[in-house]
């Protein structure tokens, strides 16, 4: 049960294939994260995207091109190991080359940073309620199956 911010520039995301970026960003943490691909999983599993005004770095306005990310993805502790973060972090920087005008770039320099928030047992809440992982993984079993 994933939640993933994608920290962009304004407009570097306004093409098609943003759009395909934003759409398989949530698939592919799911995919990392070993969750089943079910209705009731996505349902579960959200996308935010923030562009932010300005953009600097080292104190510095950013230039507008080539872009610079940041993802940062939540999940519940205990869901994740070392394997399963190093494949998040390695399928979020793939989703994020193919829409770059230059996909080695994001291999050759720190503009895609992917960070993984772990969020405590306890520490998720939802229907009006602390939800723990167990609840989660129930949630998500014991869903009825799509139509």
């Amino acid at each position: 049960m994933p939640f993933v911010e994608l920290f962009a520039p304004k407009g570097s995301l306004d093409t098609e294939r943003g759009r395909r970026a934003t759409r398989a960003l949530v698939s592919e943490v799911m995919k990392a994260e070993g969750a089943p691909d079910t209705q009731a999983a996505r349902d579960i599993s959200w996308l935010v995207v923030t562009e932010p005004d300005a953009w600097f770095v080292g104190g510095e306005a950013a230039p507008a091109e080539p872009p610079r990310y940041v993802v940062r993805v939540s999940v519940p502790a205990g869901s994740l190991n070392d394997a399963k973060r190093a494949d998040m972090v390695e399928r979020v920087t793939r989703v994020l080359s193919e829409v770059d005008d230059d996909p080695e770039r994001l291999y050759q320099t720190p503009a895609a940073w992917v960070h993984i928030t772990e969020v405590p047992e306890g520490n998720w809440g939802a229907f009006g309620r602390v939800v723990g992982l167990k609840d989660i993984v129930s949630f998500v079993a014991n869903a009825p199956a799509p139509a």
